[in-house]
């Protein structure tokens, strides 16, 4: 009965819904086909809290209701999570926003590609990062100046492998606040003029490989070319959160984490630990607070 004040439509077998096309544009939600205009995710993703593509506008609150603010929740939770990733599809939920449930069907149509992660090194780390970018819905290409390690066959979860000099590639390649970039190539060489161009680049995420001893020389050397604490203070290095990984799939969960902890202003502290609301609205930092012990 409410469905047209999210922009979202029922699908067929479902109660009656309003027209989705003439509210569709308020959630950057698009209606199935036919529909009237849908907005582009660039022009209203914002309505979500969702900065889908560069200069897209503050977080602003939803408009409308389904009838239910749990229901509510959830859908902006998901639908948040796929513009994010420029993903499109049909998502269930029970009338009160169950996720186990399937009595309202939701179509979201994004207008937005699929963010960019770029792994320069190609090691044994770098397939297994590959492969959870991938998995997280990230076009993944891989790039390292030795042809005899970057080859298709070594990472098969990445959209691309590229031979190239990393510094020159990132130079040349389409780039967005969007686009993360994680470094394993854990050589000077490559490193240092990577880095010191990296880190003047509007990315969402840029993050290094190496020893704490590896990290201190590295940001010696940057300051050496000139770049500024703030600068530095984007590098996360050594990359990824503490959990203790050993092997390289750990590493590359370890590496997620930190990235969309970044993306969601997620702490890295357990749930069990704090209390309040689990999910954090896009570009903020407050969602549970830690619970004293």
């Amino acid at each position: 009965e409410r469905a047209s004040e999210l922009g979202v439509s029922a699908l067929p077998g479902a109660r009656s819904p309003a027209s989705v096309s003439e509210r569709a544009s308020e959630l950057g939600v698009s209606a199935l086909p036919g529909a009237r205009s849908p907005a582009s995710v660039s022009e209203r993703a914002s309505e979500l809290g969702v900065s889908a593509l560069p200069g897209a506008r503050s977080p602003a609150p939803v408009t409308g209701t389904l009838g239910s603010a749990r229901l509510d929740d959830a859908v902006r939770d998901d639908v948040t999570g796929m513009l994010a990733q420029g993903r499109t599809g049909i998502v269930h939920y029970g009338m009160d926003g169950e996720r186990r449930g399937d009595e309202l069907a939701v179509f979201v149509a994004a207008y937005a590609p699929r963010p960019r992660m770029i792994v320069f090194g190609a090691i044994d780390f770098a397939a297994a990062v590959a492969q959870v970018g991938s998995f997280l819905g990230y076009q993944v290409t891989v790039c390292d100046a030795r042809e005899t390690f970057a080859t298709k066959k070594r990472f098969p979860d990445a959209d691309e492998v590229v031979v190239a000099w990393p510094h020159k590639y990132l130079a040349e390649t389409e780039i967005n606040e969007r686009t993360v970039v994680c470094v394993l190539t854990h050589d000077p060489k490559f490193d240092v003029p990577l880095l010191e161009l990296a880190l003047r680049m509007p990315l969402a995420y840029v993050g290094a490989m190496g020893s704490r001893r590896t990290n201190e020389d590295r940001q010696e050397r940057l300051r050496e070319l000139g770049l500024s604490e703030d600068e530095l203070n984007r590098l996360h290095a050594p990359i990824g959160l503490d959990v203790g990984a050993r092997t390289p799939e750990e590493t590359a969960i370890s590496v997620a984490a930190e990235i969309i902890g970044m993306r969601w202003g997620g702490s890295g502290t357990q749930l069990r630990r704090m209390h309040g609301p689990i999910h954090h609205e896009a570009g903020h930092h407050e969602a549970g607070v830690p619970v004293e012990s």
